[in-house]
């Protein structure tokens, strides 16, 4: 999500130093490399280390486009250039990560599922990339970081509690076909686009951050998992009581224009 030459510098009205164009791309291409990364030590039975990488690569993912947005330094070959990276890094490498721990012992059926996240990962992308959406407060489809890390939890999970892969091979294959189709669904996920950190925050709201923050500590793999099926299920709820209140509205008008 970097840079355009053409922009000037929000604050002082001149041109940013040529060095800024090339910053957030440093940020783009080290989410890259992690998502390479990740299905390297997947293929050599790191587990752990590949699922922290696809980790770095999110957390680069959202330096590099805040770091645009600051230094007003977006451009069409950022935005494109971003788009790949993020292919690799949350579409191919959850994949492979999933493929390599589980999946494998399926035969086909492994193949067939791991495939599918990534052409959904691929369609997502595709859609993000073509939509103008008016509300820049919700995701359209589970955004792909939040998939690549939903898969990585589980598997994380597994790897630090010991479960062997292949009794769960069945379970990981339908969570990741589930993950994969909340991307190209219509559900619509928040995005916290619109969240302000130079806010004020109230006081409980601080203790409740500084549990999250505690219980993070206490148990990582865990606490990522419990916040990605939160986030997860949250956009499944929030469209049933979308659909469930527009279904009740359209009733009332029918028993109104019936009357």
């Amino acid at each position: 999500m970097p840079q355009n030459s053409k922009k000037i510098h929000p604050i002082d009205g001149k041109k940013p130093a040529k060095g800024i164009y090339v910053l957030p791309n440093l940020f783009t291409s080290a989410g890259l490399f992690a998502g390479f990364y990740a299905i390297m030590q997947a293929r050599l039975g790191h587990f752990e280390a590949a699922c922290l990488a696809i980790y770095v690569a999110m957390v680069m993912d959202i330096i590099d486009g805040r770091l645009a947005r600051l230094t007003n330094t977006m451009s069409e070959f950022g935005s494109e250039y971003d788009s790949l990276s993020d292919m690799v890094s949350f579409g191919v490498a959850p994949a492979m990560v999933v493929y390599e721990f589980a999946l494998s012992g399926l035969g086909k059926v492994g193949s067939l599922v791991a495939f599918i996240y990534i052409a959904c990962a691929a369609l997502r992308l595709a859609r993000f990339n073509v939509q103008k959406l008016d509300d820049k407060k919700y995701f359209i489809g589970l955004p792909s970081p939040g998939a690549a890390a939903m898969v990585a939890s589980v598997i994380w999970v597994c790897v630090d509690y010991g479960i062997v892969p292949d009794a769960v091979a069945v379970a990981l294959a339908v969570i990741v076909a589930l993950v994969a189709f909340s991307m190209v669904s219509n559900i619509h996920y928040r995005s916290f686009k619109d969240v302000d950190f130079r806010d004020k925050m109230p006081f409980i709201g601080l203790i409740v951050l500084v549990l999250l923050i505690a219980i993070i500590y206490l148990d990582p793999p865990f606490a990522f998992l419990v916040i990605g099926t939160i986030y997860l299920a949250s956009g499944s709820l929030l469209y049933g009581i979308a659909t469930y209140r527009k279904f009740r509205a359209h009733k009332q008008d029918t028993h109104q224009g019936a009357d």
